[in-house]
């Protein structure tokens, strides 16, 4: 269990919960939020929290009297719908770029309503990650998810999958049903095509972006992409950054889905 720190509504404290915590309209809470809701916060029984079970659902809760030095058990008064998750599951396949511009890439595709992170090693990636940088990294990555995911009042914790070679990634894509993948491309022209391909995305979608990196996609990546299912689109006449790129990509689908 997560608690949202001082993501707390309406001075209601939020918490993640998961859902095989919840038996018979009792949340069980173990863990150190036992030690964060008794003694850091001193909640006494009968003051409420919000819990969410990683999807549309979230839960007021009252807390019971005290009965274990270990546990501390909720019991649901109240359930609804937020509604803050987008309407359709964006994956930003993000190249990796240098230095540490991966966590703020991972901050804001959070925030604006990424459904996951899938890091992916290209040909002109700079950086180069054996297995045991990459685990740390990508540790280091959810934990920023989960900040992200708590600032911005996330009903979920995105994920950060496991850094990927391109092959992996178009083999993700279809592990997971995508069925809209769109790849921006400094070299790609046509913005009125962009706009209608865009326009077909509808709520509900699973949508696929991947963003290169700071060298771009070599020919051979974007043939092979385009094998893959995936559309290549413009961003216009300026070329973005790769951090840029994503942001806005992301910006414009939250906008399309929440429409």
């Amino acid at each position: 269990m997560r608690r949202l720190p001082a993501g707390e509504e309406n001075g209601v404290n939020r918490f993640f919960a998961d859902r095989s915590r919840i038996h018979d309209g009792i949340v069980t809470v173990t863990g150190g939020d036992v030690n964060h809701i008794r003694n850091v916060l001193r909640m006494h029984p009968g003051e409420k929290v919000l819990i969410s079970c990683g999807d549309e659902w979230e839960y007021t809760c009252e807390i019971l009297p005290y009965d274990s030095a270990d546990q501390v058990h909720l019991k649901i008064v109240d359930a609804q719908k937020p509604g803050r998750e987008l309407p359709g599951r964006i994956y930003l396949f993000q190249c990796l770029p240098k230095s540490d511009k991966m966590d703020l890439i991972v901050q804001k595709a959070v925030e604006l309503g990424a459904f996951a992170v899938v890091p992916v090693s290209s040909k002109r990636s700079i950086v180069r990650l054996d297995g045991k940088k990459a685990e740390a990294k990508v540790r280091r990555w959810n934990a920023v998810a989960e900040s992200a995911a708590k600032q911005s009042k996330r009903m979920i914790v995105p994920e950060v999958f496991p850094v990927c070679t391109m092959e992996e990634a178009f083999a993700l894509a279809d592990r997971e049903e995508i069925g809209d993948r769109l790849i921006p491309y400094e070299c790609a022209e046509n913005m009125d095509g962009t706009r209608r391909r865009l326009c077909e995305i509808r709520r509900g979608s699973r949508i696929a972006v991947l963003i290169g990196p700071e060298g771009g996609f070599d020919s051979q990546e974007i043939r092979e992409a385009s094998e893959h299912g995936f559309s290549v689109i413009t961003l216009g006449r300026r070329i973005l950054r790769t951090e840029t790129a994503g942001m806005t990509m992301l910006s414009i689908l939250m906008y399309l889905l929440d429409s």
